[in-house]
């Protein structure tokens, strides 16, 4: 990979999985990388390699707010910010609490949407800049039990299109990133969620989560999983090409699934997405 002149990226998220492998690839590769964690403890996973990171939540709006701060007091020649942080929510919609479902939308959504509202000045300023959106697979395409996580990124899906629209006419671009199953945390980080908010007695849905369940607690990756790696080399190529992607897809089942919801009508689509035989 070409090694670009030093640009000064965002990136939320970056405990584990693909937030840890694009701030470390695009710290080789001379990006100026601030780092956000939301729990400190994990902090030195970046700075031992020698990225700047800093703790936030996003979803409490006076530690976004604080973020914000500390970008404009010291990167005020912010390029790039990639919305990376999110979590899944297991469980079936019927099962799952008002709270629940509130929990998943401020971090996947309104902390998402806040961050980068208040980071938009600071882009405004520059002469070119981007906007990368990590939404999913389940941003475009619905699968049982994940219900709330398919709420989360079809809605980051409509906003980061309408935000595109809006920022045509300016310096800004705005990128989704859309991967399929990815070798991370986020199953394990799921399946505490999953006991956090899921109680299985007496659910019409016991013998689904008994499955459920032993996929997330699976430690090998799926059969067509690929590394994080893959993703952040999507997450650079959005940062440096001329005219970048306004979408990005990862693993084969993606792609795959993509083209046939083109063709194929709903009630088929609901037909394979349900495993129905």
């Amino acid at each position: 990979m070409k090694v670009e002149p030093q640009k000064t990226v965002f990136i939320t998220g970056c405990s584990s999985g693909i937030g840890l492998a694009t701030a470390q690839l695009l710290h080789q590769l001379n990006f100026k990388v601030i780092a956000s964690v939301r729990n400190a403890d994990h902090r030195s996973r970046l700075t031992d390699f020698g990225v700047e990171c800093i703790q936030m939540d996003l979803s409490d709006e006076a530690s976004v707010q604080s973020a914000v701060n500390y970008l404009s007091d010291n990167h005020p020649d912010l390029y790039a910010v990639v919305n990376n942080g999110a979590y899944g929510q297991p469980g079936a919609l019927e099962d799952l609490s008002r709270a629940a479902l509130r929990a998943q939308f401020e971090t996947n959504l309104f902390g998402t949407h806040d961050l980068t509202q208040k980071l938009l000045p600071l882009l405004r300023q520059q002469p070119a800049a981007r906007i990368i959106q990590v939404s999913s697979v389940l941003g475009f395409v619905a699968l049982p039990l994940r219900g709330a996580y398919n709420a989360s990124k079809f809605a980051l899906e409509g906003l980061s299109d309408t935000l595109r629209l809006e920022l045509r006419n300016t310096n800004i671009d705005v990128i989704l990133i859309e991967p399929g199953a990815i070798d991370t945390h986020f199953r394990s980080n799921a399946l505490r969620q999953f006991e956090r908010h899921i109680d299985p007695e007496g659910s019409h849905y016991t013998a689904q989560y008994e499955a459920a369940r032993a996929r997330l607690e699976r430690p090998e990756p799926g059969r067509f999983s690929l590394p994080a790696d893959a993703v952040a080399r999507d997450i650079h190529h959005a940062l440096t090409a001329k005219r970048p992607k306004l979408r990005y897809r990862q693993t084969l089942p993606t792609k795959v699934i993509a083209k046939l919801k083109r063709v194929l009508s709903t009630r088929m689509m609901d037909k394979i997405l349900s495993n129905d035989r």
